[in-house]
């Protein structure tokens, strides 16, 4: 296929596409049909689900965090979202502004203030507007947008990252079944599954961009008073955003994504770095600690708290909707940030997705909330009270007018709510559009152009339905059948890295056994020879299609011999060789010598005399498995050295599929990661081979 017809060419699976746009367009033609009795419909079931199913909401938050902290500290926190010797693809920072971006930075921009003050004026226990209600509104904040939404977001970012990284499967939300229910989720389980996971992503951010909207619109008519907040201006506002969302959407994940995500950090970070040093800064610190304690000493209680004995619809506007929510965009956020981890450890990824954007989150609401509590309680700001009840939207704007540059922070403020408008429906385009065609990495500019304006349409559609009541319908409404597959995702995932587990057993092995071998010869002076040498690369190429080669092809016959699919293949554009053997319904072996160019190291030579920006180059025949890199060099080994090497590594993966044959439901059809994403050639840019050696540096000091 050429490349301009697969720019065009449909990557649509049919039997989810269908369904998923059929109910979607019902829902829209349904409601403008009759507003009014849509807004009855949607008030009903807010009402039914929140009484009846409460509790369960409240129980299955709880599980996800207790099971993907769980995981972390296991000793499976070390496994790696790919093949064993996988670099993360994007650095730090941009990992974290990309994953924030997409989580819930609108969410801050509208709650930061109005929530705190809200909780206040009325909390849901004892008397309002006093010290008392003043920490419980901040451990409520604290309590709805720390850990526990992380943790929904971060378990199906989790799932999809290792199954599809680590095994080879599609990233789409069936792919987690897999250990369940094995090639049935490409029939109709698997098309059911991402059809609810369309769904719930396409309210939830409907439900976010009518949030969004709202506050855009306060925000100019705030800037501009003759232009009117009312739900023309914003369905106006909502079809101008989605027409830029679909430019950053055809420019693609780096230039687009990435480059907004950036781009919301810097402003936010601008944002509370003022309020931070123009509002009561020691205040700010004292608070920020004090309620990250009181945080710590009561999430158990507030996690398990379904006010039973105070019944109220406090719970179901706050705590359920905003779980729900989370619930809802987890399809989206948790594959956009599967699509974006690929190379960190499981341990990495839950200490990043949960601990880190937590911390921000905490100190973001003691800057804004705690500075509108502050002026409240302190300063006699009390009308702050009244506005926020009467529009939520508006609180981060009143909160400026007690601050210097009010209508510079205003303005930057509207701009930073369309740029986190624009990555939301960015993302989460590209994230529906993979779970539509079966999770393609690859699909036409047109799908991605589709699902941006239909998020656009079921956001106004909503919003002309009843604003946020509906908006919190749907996404509740949304999340209860997606939490099932979550919890049954978890189930899959435990099963999956006890299989992972019986494999480490298996294989687990030192240098040092390896060099020994099993068959008692002492190789400690090819060990020796190998810690001393430094050869070129023609030297390590003959060594490998020569020794390499010969060694392989003798196993690859004896194999034939015993009725094994056993194939000796040559890759020279990597240079690399690799035996392959196949065995019907099992995991493939693969033992493959690939040539690795490294910086010479300081140490050797050192009689030679260098100038600072020679670096001079050696090579090593390394060995990969299908789970990766394993870290040690072949050179100098002869023709029975590296037979040995391969018997060893096949008998430990044949130990593996005899222990674990009942819990071992499926064959990789394709090469693993490894073999399909071979590293850069050689002659790549010296400034990578830099980086790759500061990374080996890492690698081996952890």
């Amino acid at each position: 296929m050429s490349a301009s017809e697969s720019k065009t060419t449909s990557t649509v699976l049919i039997p989810v596409f269908i369904p998923a746009v059929v109910v979607i367009v019902l829902l829209v033609v349904g409601t403008i049909s009759n507003p009014d009795l849509a807004g009855n419909v949607f008030d009903q079931t807010l009402m039914f689900i929140t009484r009846n199913f409460g509790w369960y909401y409240m129980l299955s938050v709880a599980f996800f965090l207790i099971f993907i902290v769980g995981i972390a500290m296991t000793r499976w926190g070390h496994i790696k979202l790919g093949p064993d010797h996988a670099d993360p693809q994007y650095s730090f920072p941009a990992w974290f502004a990309m994953l924030f971006s997409a989580g819930y930075g609108i969410a801050l921009l509208f709650f930061g203030v109005a929530e705190p003050v809200l909780h206040y004026a009325a909390p849901p226990e004892g008397a309002a507007e006093t010290v008392g209600s003043a920490k419980q509104a901040m451990q409520i904040a604290f309590f709805h947008w720390g850990f526990h939404i992380w943790a929904i977001y971060g378990l199906v970012g989790l799932v999809l990252a290792y199954f599809a990284y680590r095994h080879g499967l599609p990233l789409s939300i069936r792919s987690a079944l897999y250990p369940l229910i094995g090639d049935r989720i490409y029939g109709g389980w698997g098309h059911a599954v991402d059809v609810f996971a369309i769904l719930g992503t396409m309210f939830g951010i409907a439900t976010t961009l009518g949030l969004s909207v709202t506050q855009i619109n306060t925000g100019i008519h705030y800037l501009w008073p003759q232009i009117p907040v009312d739900s023309t201006v914003q369905i106006i506002c909502i079809a101008s955003i989605t027409c830029l969302a679909i430019f950053s959407v055809v420019a693609g994940m780096d230039k687009g994504v990435k480059r907004l995500s950036i781009l919301n950090m810097v402003l936010a970070i601008a944002l509370m770095s003022f309020v931070f040093f123009a509002g009561p800064t020691i205040h700010i610190l004292e608070t920020f600690l004090q309620n990250t304690g009181s945080y710590f000493n009561h999430i158990v209680e507030r996690t398990f708290n379904l006010q039973a004995y105070s019944r109220s619809d406090w719970i179901g506007n706050w705590t359920l909707f905003i779980f729900g929510w989370t619930i809802a965009w987890a399809p989206f956020v948790g594959l956009f940030i599967a699509k974006i981890s690929r190379g960190r450890t499981i341990r990495e990824f839950v200490l990043g997705v949960m601990l880190v954007p937590s911390l921000f989150t905490f100190l973001w609401f003691s800057i804004f909330g705690g500075t509108a509590l502050h002026e409240v309680m302190n300063e006699g700001y009390s009308v702050l009270i009244a506005e926020v009840q009467n529009n939520q939207a508006i609180a981060l704007f009143k909160l400026y007018e007690i601050l210097p540059l009010t209508s510079i922070l205003s303005f930057i403020t509207v701009l930073l709510i369309i740029t986190f408008f624009v990555t939301s429906s960015d993302s989460g385009s590209l994230v529906i559009d993979s779970l539509a065609s079966g999770g393609a990495l690859h699909t036409p500019v047109w799908q991605r152009v589709f699902w941006a304006s239909a998020e656009g349409v079921v956001a106004s559609t909503l919003l002309l339905a009843g604003g946020l009541s509906a908006l919190q319908t749907m996404t509740i409404v949304s999340a209860l059948p997606f939490s099932f597959i979550m919890i049954i995702s978890a189930l899959g995932m435990w099963r999956a890295l006890t299989i992972e587990g019986h494999h480490n057993r298996s294989l687990k092995t030192d240098v040092q056994q390896r060099l020994t071998g099993t068959s008692g010869r002492s190789l400690w002076r090819e060990r020796l020879h190998a810690l001393v040498t430094f050869p070129e690369r023609e030297e390590v190429l003959e060594f490998m299609d020569t020794t390499v080669r010969k060694a392989m092809t003798r196993v690859e016959r004896e194999l034939a011999k015993e009725g094994w699919d056993a194939r000796v293949q040559t890759d020279e554009e990597h240079n690399r060789i690799y035996l392959e053997v196949i065995k019907d319904e099992q995991v493939d072996f693969i033992y493959e010598i690939r040539l690795l160019e490294h910086r010479l190291p300081d140490f050797a030579y050192p009689e030679m005399a260098r100038d600072g920006d020679d670096e001079r180059l050696y090579y090593r025949s390394e060995v990969f498995l299908r789970r990766g890199g394993q870290s040690y060099d072949v050179f100098g080994y002869d023709q029975q050295d590296i037979i040995t090497d391969i018997l060893d590594q096949f008998e430990k993966h044949l130990h593996f599929l005899h222990i674990s044959p009942a819990i071992l439901p499926w064959r990789m059809e394709a090469h693993d990661d490894m073999l399909a994403t071979p590293p850069e050639p050689p002659e790549q840019k010296r400034e990578d081979e830099r980086e790759k050696g500061e990374t080996e540096i890492r690698q081996r000091a952890g």
